[in-house]
């Protein structure tokens, strides 16, 4: 249940609501994600392969183009940038390639971030308007990209109407939207520290995970469940591609500390929510918010087809800095040995509330190159943070400001970002890490994440292959190595993570040769010796060659 008051009455709904067992729900998940990618989606399924190797980009509106001279960044401004995420032509190679969007909030609220929404049907006024935001998908499905939006599906604004009515009596119609006791609890938020999750307004008490600004809704209620995945079909019908959904793991709570996490109750109603988008448009993205580790993220693929992978983008960050493999080998493992098959990844190297990527990594060309390489050559559909392609770094502060600064586009005093001071200072660095500065430089980061993604997309294997580690799970080893492998076509994946050049393998791979599809260095040949094939790798280098098979 969703908080020890309930009445019992909620309750029964609540379960009547849940409807199918935990094996109907696994049952479910393997007929969303099959292994064939060109099999045909049967009634009540997922016909969404087509996320299966695709890039996203994840996009902060506001710090990314300014149209209109206010200094904020606007979807029209996104719209006149498209072109560099992807001109519509697979031909060109001067484009970055990618193929779905994210879009952080672009609802109405009354914060800089927009994660307490007061609105769900409106577009944020600073961001433009409904026109404007079907101009941008118009433009981008023109272009083949597929665009999502963040679903801020677990709270809303303390300002949105639902939450006023709800706190003005409680005989409040809209009282049951929220969840509301009479005294205080003590619950604390259950990810540490000393902040309390309930919240004193009017005599009473109302749940909110985040903050009180942030009240949580009631999913026991239908009313609520009903209305948000009305909301979620009204942007479907719009011609949005799906959801990423925000702090999926607390729908539901139950007590204090862990309890307010991953509920059997948030399984079933994200089943049921999921169950709505598949029947409105079977082609629909949902991708989870669930930061925790691999085995609890595991069971969320009962539920959805997509989730963040936070853990193995920590052993990423990790791996590369400490030039050792066998953490990331690790993490692959326990990928392959709990996720259900055919479970569509969703791998990243960090995000919006992260520090960026070139500041963990100090701003190394080559662990940067590192990781953009690992990230973009393994299953699943990879999430690309804006500006991460140029090196941007965190700001010079530590709050979520500086994780989201303006995308500096050159170096100019308003980096091409507006006509006018931008709403947040840009990140250190601005004067290389820019794309007209990177634009035409062969060597630069930029290029190599286009040419990256356009190996990507050369190949089955790489697309939506399955992956076989070469590397140990158990011995030290700057080398991360792996097969990919599809119907028709093997890749071998490799890796050099440390400071100086070494020769990899042996790998045992039954192989005629290796042709060449990627290659950052000056990296040797594959060579067959007694035990396998070994190949010289300079430090901080990768490459990607497809297996010849040997003629029977």
């Amino acid at each position: 249940m969703r908080s020890p008051h309930l009445p019992a009455f909620t309750l029964a709904l609540l379960l009547f609501c849940a409807g199918a067992s935990s094996a109907q729900a696994i049952a479910a998940s393997a007929e969303a994600a099959p292994t064939d990618a060109t099999a045909q989606a049967r009634p009540g399924s997922w016909d969404n392969e087509w996320l299966r190797g695709a890039v996203f980009y994840e996009v902060f509106v506001r710090s990314f183009a300014d149209s209109n001279g206010d200094g904020i960044g606007d979807l029209r401004g996104l719209t006149a940038k498209l072109d560099y995420l992807n001109d519509g032509n697979p031909k060109t190679t001067t484009d970055l390639g990618v193929d779905a969007l994210w879009l952080m909030p672009v609802f109405q609220s009354p914060s800089y971030h927009g994660y307490d929404t007061v609105d769900y049907e409106r577009i944020d006024d600073e961001y433009g308007t409904a026109k404007d935001f079907q101009r941008l998908l118009n433009q981008a499905h023109k272009r083949g990209i597929r665009v999502i939006v963040d679903f801020v599906i677990n709270h809303t604004s303390n300002q949105h109407p639902w939450f006023v009515e709800s706190a003005s009596s409680p005989t409040s119609p809209k009282r049951d939207w929220y969840v509301w006791r009479a005294d205080d609890p003590g619950w604390t938020q259950p990810w540490g520290g000393t902040n309390r999750t309930w919240h004193s307004l009017n005599g009473a008490f109302y749940y909110g995970v985040f903050w009180g600004g942030m009240p949580d809704l009631n999913y026991a209620n239908p009313a609520v469940r009903r209305e948000m995945e009305r909301v979620a079909a009204f942007w479907l019908s719009r011609g949005v591609d799906g959801f990423r959904l925000d702090a999926t793991r607390h729908l539901f709570a139950n007590g204090p500390g862990a309890q307010q996490n991953d509920q059997p109750e948030t399984f079933d109603y994200l089943k049921e929510f999921a169950g709505s988008v598949r029947k409105a448009r079977p082609r629909a993205a949902l991708v989870g918010e669930n930061w925790t580790e691999t085995p609890i993220i595991a069971r969320y693929y009962q539920t959805l087809p997509m989730s963040f992978d936070f853990p193995l983008a920590t052993e990423i960050i990790s791996g590369v800095n400490s030039g050792e493999a066998s953490l990331i080998a690790g993490k692959l493992d326990e990928i392959l040995e709990l996720y259900p098959a055919g479970a569509i990844d969703a791998p990243f190297l960090t995000n919006h509330d992260m520090k960026r990527v070139a500041t963990e990594l100090s701003n190394d060309p080559a662990k940067l190159r590192s990781a953009a390489a690992i990230l973009l050559t393994l299953p699943g559909a990879p999430f690309l943070y804006y500006g991460e392609e140029v090196g941007l770094q965190n700001g010079t502060g530590t709050s979520d400001e500086h994780k989201r600064t303006p995308m500096p586009w050159d170096a100019s005093e308003n980096g091409g970002f507006s006509t006018a001071r931008p709403w947040f200072g840009f990140a250190p660095g601005i004067a290389t890490a820019n794309v007209a500065a990177q634009t035409g430089d062969p060597a630069s980061l930029l290029s190599h994440y286009r040419r990256l993604i356009h190996a990507r997309k050369s190949s089955a294997a790489l697309l939506r292959g399955s992956l076989t580690l070469l590397t140990s799970v158990v011995k030290s080893d700057p080398v991360l190595a792996y097969l990919r492998q599809s119907k028709g076509e093997r890749v071998l994946v490799v890796h050099n993570l440390g400071a100086a050049e070494v020769t990899a393998g042996p790998y045992e791979v039954e192989a005629a040769g290796f042709d060449p599809i990627f290659s950052s260095g000056q990296v040797g040949t594959p060579a067959l010796g007694e035990t396998g094939w070994t190949v010289r790798l300079p430090a901080g280098a990768s490459a990607v060659w497809k297996i010849r098979a040997r003629n029977n």
